[in-house]
């Protein structure tokens, strides 16, 4: 199916956004039903949660828990530079944006909806000379003007791809990957990811730099009373599916971790796998 262009304007107020999600009015909602997968859900105002692709950010809240907040902050508050919007107020425990001056302009790239009725995108500040609701090829050169692109490369976010991103668009996001790890910028100067870290507990794990994926597993484990030398087997229990890039080795996520006492990590990088979205 085609990638699309919806022209729109992104809004946070009355929202709680972090760095790889935001709220998005099309110009044009018929636009929506072009597009594969469940139905759009819209709220009352014709709101889109979108999940912008190949990024995720560090958890400002997931369950009752959350990543280092200086880092993920930094994130919301590039992504929100990034779309132009301005004057943010948030509510004392930083949960809900009280006022803002949103209802930017943009558009974003995108062809199909997930699981979670929420467009997957490539999502763009300002105004574009394509028209709304057209095809457009989605090339390099275009990823690299996304907010997407840009996120990867000031080391705001890590990579994480899920099946039907074509090949050379990945690679596109991995470069921009690389750069920023090799520069230690953002989450790469902090992260513990492949290197390993001890976990004491699960209050723990919100001092720690890591993969959010891998962050939202330990925490649904060890908040659910298990112990981490069974994490391995109970990732394995409940297989979550993956394909090592460069050996198109089609296996499951506990096979790329490492339990060793109090230690545990991934076994490689985080752009070299490519997890199923279902």
């Amino acid at each position: 199916m085609a990638f699309r262009v919806i022209k729109g304007t992104f809004h946070i107020a009355g929202y709680a956004p972090d760095g790889d999600s935001v709220r998005f009015k099309a110009a044009n909602p018929a636009w929506w039903s072009l597009l594969d997968g469940p139905k759009v859900g819209l709220n009352a105002k014709q709101h889109a949660q979108l999940r912008i692709e190949a990024i995720d950010t560090l958890e400002t809240h997931f369950e009752t828990f959350h990543q280092p907040l200086d880092l993920a902050d930094q994130a919301t508050e590039f992504l929100l530079r990034q779309l132009g919007i301005t004057e943010v107020q948030w509510n004392a425990t930083r949960t809900k944006v009280t006022h803002a001056r949103d209802g930017t302009p943009g558009f974003i790239i995108t062809r199909t909806t997930e699981r979670n009725r929420r467009p997957v995108a490539f999502v763009y500040a300002g105004r574009t000379e394509r028209a709304d609701g057209s095809e457009v090829f989605l090339d390099r050169r275009l990823i690299r003007r996304s907010i997407n692109y840009r996120t990867l490369w000031a080391g705001m976010a890590y990579p994480t791809y899920y099946q039907g991103l074509f090949y050379d668009l990945r690679d596109t996001l991995t470069s921009a990957v690389l750069k920023a790890r090799a520069e230690r910028l953002g989450v790469w100067r902090r992260d513990r990811t492949t290197r390993g870290f001890e976990v004491d507990g699960v209050d723990g794990l919100m001092n720690v730099v890591v993969l959010p994926k891998f962050f939202r597993r330990l925490v649904v484990f060890l908040a659910g009373g298990g112990a981490l030398a069974d994490f391995k087997s109970w990732l394995a229990a409940a297989p979550d599916p993956v394909l090592l890039l460069g050996k198109c080795h089609f296996t499951n996520l506990d096979t790329f971790v490492e339990v060793k006492d109090r230690r545990v990590h991934l076994t490689v990088p985080a752009e070299q796998l490519v997890f199923d979205p279902t």
